[in-house]
């Protein structure tokens, strides 16, 4: 029973190729015009701005403003993750007390974020 199953198959399949060979080929679909390639290339452009840009921007400025905001007494962290109160703040350094008596002199670029007052004493 299993080979006559297998003998229909096969003869079904043989059957289709005729079909198959002499079946004619769907016409191959044009490609977008200029028009909807504009169309496309601005839509790409407008998700690079709004995904990349302009929060990049916003984020660069945010941190030109906190490294110009910067004074003595401010409570921050650094890159490293190092948190401490700034003691003196020059051109592009700033010295920060990280413990009594350790201070370290950092670029102020490496300033991260600035804390609340007081959060220093929490720790």
């Amino acid at each position: 029973m299993g080979f006559n199953v297998l003998k229909i198959v096969a003869l079904l399949i043989v059957a289709m190729f005729p079909a198959i060979a002499s079946a004619e080929a769907a016409p191959a679909p044009e490609g977008m015009g200029a028009v909807g390639q504009l169309i496309f290339f601005g839509g790409f452009i407008l998700i690079f701005y709004f995904l990349m840009w302009r929060p990049q921007s916003k984020r660069a400025k945010e941190h030109r403003d906190l490294i110009g905001g910067l004074s003595k007494g401010d409570e921050v962290i650094i890159g490293g993750g190092i948190a401490g109160k700034i003691r003196d703040v020059k051109d592009d350094f700033v010295t920060i007390e990280v413990a009594d008596n350790v201070e370290i002199k950092v670029q102020k670029a490496a300033v991260s974020a600035a804390l609340p007052k007081g959060t220093l004493k929490d720790i």
